[in-house]
């Protein structure tokens, strides 16, 4: 499954992670996607969607 959000186009960046003795790691920080059923153009499809689009109702579910 894609970790691309169809809406807003979010996807996985990269970042590190320093632990208390600051040793230096490389991680990933992911968005939380969903496949979701939505209606786009009258027609119903489903795509890969944030939780932010969704909590922001960008979208007609159905």
């Amino acid at each position: 499954m894609s970790k691309v959000c169809d809406i807003c186009g979010k996807h996985p960046v990269a970042g590190r992670s320093i632990s208390h003795s600051h040793r230096v790691s490389i991680r990933k920080f992911k968005p939380n996607i969903q496949k979701v059923a939505v209606v786009r153009d009258g027609k119903k499809a489903k795509l890969n969607v944030c939780t932010r689009c969704l909590k922001k109702g960008n979208l007609v579910r159905g």
